[in-house]
């Protein structure tokens, strides 16, 4: 069973539209925002510019993240409505339900036990359970509205970060007006800033779009892991959700706490990396695993002009592709990167309809034989084949007539092998024919730029400088933030 089930060709996100559960989804979030726009009102007429500030900069604090996702989803990209639908789920449906939640556990803890049990722990109590349940109803709603959009367990880690992104973003919000009615001094900025770098910088890398992220991944294996008993899946589910609980809670909780004001730094270190680098290793699993699976229906059309060998290492990862698109504006300036990165969208989009296209309950589309060049190949109207080139080829032919649509509607694109000398005969649908067009234009711009490949020379020891530099800019970045921190606490 395929770690993938590609989307159907008839599924379109707009069909999302016409279902109930949409309507029931979007009337949710219209409550949510219109709670959130009395909050943002009163704080206006209180604290107009610490108001706006914070707005400003946790809106622009989703912009990275956002980036960060969309690199993630690279190659089968989700569709914008959904993906606007997780983040105001979050942002405005759960964060409605956790604040009353959170209010409520608080309450009961204090008189189940005493007030002051419900200062230290009511936090960790209240935070993981009726926020973290909060945000995965979210996931389960794309699920129910979008089941068809939801093909790898990559999505599911896709819709919940963001459901996480939209409740921390707004969640910070509602803190950093909240920290500056507490400091009593009038419209000030500064506890702004400090709550932006506290719960932004500090926590945010491990806080609520890192335990989206895990719930999601369990969501979306019981979505798409159809070929696993129906136990198991559910289990998985329920384990990832209480991981992310889990996580929550002990973040949230007084337990390996260091205590005083440079203790923050321990936490981060003691209760933040570790689940940060154990749920970005999951992810890079599921990556990986989706990309091998879409490189593999480039691979099978064995043609090098649509994707050579090295072309498909590259486009699996996203820090090659990077790679490849500075390599080729070292070489051909701004012109090369761009023709790199159109060469590269091409390739990804190819191979989504590809796969789409041989996908279940597709009936006629397949990828045909590959046959000896120079047989005679059994007259067929609806797939022409063209002749293949010599194996160092990587020109496009000329035009070798156009595609072809049969009466069902099914359009037939062309591969040709380069590799050795055969035919091959490739089944596709019109998207899949357009896109297999777009690499071979592309192909043609690269050429003419002196650059054939979307690759980059490989460096011995290029992950290792990445690694390094990437924990002294992020070691560097907390003492920055530290400094910033004492220095407004001394003001």
């Amino acid at each position: 069973m395929t770690p993938v089930h590609p989307t159907p060709q008839w599924a379109h996100p707009g069909k999302s539209l016409l279902l109930p559960a949409f309507w029931v989804v979007l009337m949710l979030i219209a409550g949510g925002a219109v709670r959130l726009g009395l909050f943002v009102r009163e704080s206006f007429a209180a604290y107009p510019t610490a108001t706006l500030l914070a707005l400003v900069l946790f809106g622009l604090y989703a912009v990275p993240f956002c980036v960060f996702v969309a690199a993630l989803d690279y190659l089968e990209r989700e569709p914008p409505l959904l993906l606007a639908t997780a983040f105001a789920w979050g942002g405005l449906v759960a964060t409605s339900i956790s604040i009353r939640g959170n209010a409520a556990v608080h309450n009961l803890v204090a008189k189940l036990a005493s007030p002051g049990l419900a200062a230290e722990w009511g936090s960790a109590l209240a935070g993981p359970t009726v926020e973290e349940i909060a945000k995965a109803l979210g996931i389960v709603a794309i699920v129910l509205v979008a089941r068809a959009q939801v093909n790898s367990v990559l999505d599911g880690v896709v819709y919940g970060s963001l459901v996480g992104l939209g409740f921390q973003v707004v969640e910070d919000v509602v803190y950093a007006v909240n920290a500056v009615a507490v400091a009593g001094r009038g419209d000030q900025v500064a506890p702004v800033v400090a709550t932006f770098l506290l719960r932004g910088f500090l926590a945010g890398l491990w806080s609520h779009t890192l335990f989206g992220a895990l719930a999601g991944a369990g969501i979306g294996y019981l979505a798409v892991r159809t070929d696993r008993p129906l136990l198991i899946r559910l289990s998985v589910a329920v384990l990832s959700v209480l991981g992310a609980m889990g996580i929550h809670f002990l973040w949230n909780s007084p337990l390996l706490s260091l205590g005083g004001g440079a203790g923050i730094f321990g936490d981060l270190f003691v209760k933040g990396i570790p689940p940060l680098l154990m749920i970005l290793f999951l992810v890079r699993g599921v990556r990986h695993r989706e990309a091998d699976y879409y490189m593999a229906q480039l691979a099978a059309l064995g043609d090098r002009r649509i994707a050579t060998e090295d072309e498909l290492r590259v486009l699996a990862q996203g820090h090659l592709r990077a790679g490849a698109r500075r390599h080729a504006h070292g070489r051909c300036g701004v012109k090369g990167r761009r023709a790199v990165s159109r060469l590269q969208r091409a390739q990804a989009r190819l191979a989504v309809e590809l796969s789409r296209a041989s996908g279940v309950g597709m009936p006629g589309l397949r990828i045909g034989p590959a046959v000896p060049a120079g047989t005679n190949v059994p007259a067929d109207p609806l797939v022409p084949v063209v002749p293949s080139a010599s194996a160092d080829s990587l020109v496009p032919a000329a035009a070798a007539g156009s595609p072809l649509c049969s009466p069902a509607g099914v359009a037939v694109g062309v591969a040709r092998v380069v590799a050795a000398p055969v035919q091959a005969r490739v089944l596709g649908g019109p998207a899949a024919v357009r896109w297999r067009d777009r690499v071979l234009v592309e192909r043609g711009r690269m050429l003419a730029l002196g650059h054939p490949e979307a690759t980059a020379p490989l460096t011995r020891n290029g992950s290792v400088r990445r690694v390094v530099g990437g924990i002294a800019v992020f070691l560097a970045a907390m003492v920055t933030v530290g400094l910033a921190l004492i220095a407004l606490g001394a003001s």
